[in-house]
């Protein structure tokens, strides 16, 4: 690592894990209850739902989300034949399915015999579906990220739990979500929650492969007008203020910040490459080719579509607490909150970009 990486690295850990806490000492607030752990009291006391929120938060996802709809009609591609694929479904995927089907039912189940083992079905499912996305883009293409980058794919795993690990610690100031049905000591916790977390990067970034292999999805995206913007680093230093602003605030002004979340690291990691001529995960606006960002975005909400889903009716699951617009629920999710995984598809493109460069470097020396 170089040591302008390094201190790139220590610069966005400083913001992004110092920023929210700091909000909370200069208001004052009790700083150790945001230390607790496990995390299990719930201090925030969130906004009844409003009508005016949920219309509000609605249209701007609309205005978000439209531009890319449209463009994906324009410019969709005429449905071909059926291709023979480029290779039989593999073995392997055989055994994710099975395995995967297994691990679902004792999910959703209550045998007495499994009861020990009940809270622990999550990393079971999720490492069957890692496996049989990986299968399905290999049966398609020839190719998939297990196979032929075995290496930084199982990199993946650990740096998976540090990832997930950082937005359990912000969600200690907006609480939208909590756990139940198992209770552990710290250590205990720590452990099976790392393994937990360890999949959600391996998943997104599997997901975002076979994406990216359906054509009628992404080659409409790769046509489109680049977007020229001039003072791009007064732009990215004025984004970066903001959104540093706004995640300061998270814990002082939940109920409204809320979304900031998923938001706010995004801005603040991008705002940070573009400051320092680095690669980000929005060149593709400027080059006119979209499909990096939408398969990003589309990989997490599909990825996010199965955790909840899976989450459902698990023995060891989380529930939601959203204010303003906790309704309309999909599973236990609130409608609105799947917007949510589209910046966070691009926030796991991010990281995982990132790791893919650092690890470039380090082979050279």
């Amino acid at each position: 690592m170089t040591r302008t990486t390094g201190i790139k690295w220590g610069f966005l850990a400083a913001m992004l894990l110092g920023l929210p806490m700091l909000g909370i000492a200069l208001t004052g607030g009790p700083v150790e209850q945001y230390l607790e752990f496990p995390p299990t009291t719930r201090y925030v006391a969130h906004a009844p739902f409003s009508w005016t929120a949920f219309s509000a938060y609605l249209i701007f996802i609309a205005v978000v989300t439209i531009p890319f709809v449209i463009l994906w009609t324009r410019h969709s591609v005429p449905v071909s034949p059926p291709r023979r694929p480029a290779h039989p479904f593999p073995l392997w995927g055989w055994v994710g399915i099975v395995s995967g089907m297994t691990a679902w039912v004792l999910a959703w189940t209550r045998f007495s015999w499994f009861t020990a083992f009940q809270p622990h079905t999550f990393t079971p499912l999720w490492l069957s579906y890692i496996i049989v996305i990986n299968a399905l883009t290999y049966r398609k293409t020839g190719r998939c990220l297990m196979c032929d980058r075995s290496g930084f794919f199982l990199m993946l795993f650990p740096y998976s739990a540090c990832f997930w690990w950082f937005f359990e610690y912000l969600n200690r100031f907006v609480q939208n979500w909590y756990y139940s049905g198992s209770t552990y000591g710290p250590l205990t916790y720590f452990l099976l929650a790392s393994l937990s977390f360890s999949t959600v990067l391996p998943a997104v970034s599997s997901t975002r492969e076979w994406v990216l292999s359906w054509d009628c999805l992404c080659l409409p995206f790769s046509r489109i007008k680049p977007i020229r913007y001039p003072h791009r680093k007064v732009i990215a230093g004025t984004l970066l203020m903001i959104s540093a602003a706004g995640l300061t605030g998270i814990g002082v002004f939940p109920d409204l910040l809320f979304p900031l979340l998923w938001v706010s690291p995004l801005l603040i990691i991008s705002s940070t490459q573009i400051l320092m001529d680095e690669p980000h995960v929005f060149i593709p606006f400027s080059t006119g080719d979209l499909r990096p960002v939408v398969s990003a975005a589309l990989a997490a909400l599909f990825c996010g579509f199965f955790w909840e889903l899976w989450n459902w009716h698990s023995f060891a699951r989380w529930e939601y607490a959203v204010p303003l617009v906790h309704r309309f629920q999909i599973f236990e999710m609130p409608i609105l909150g799947y917007a949510g995984y589209l910046p966070f598809g691009l926030e796991c493109a991010a990281v995982v970009e990132m790791l893919e460069t650092k690890n470039t470097a380090s082979t050279k020396y």
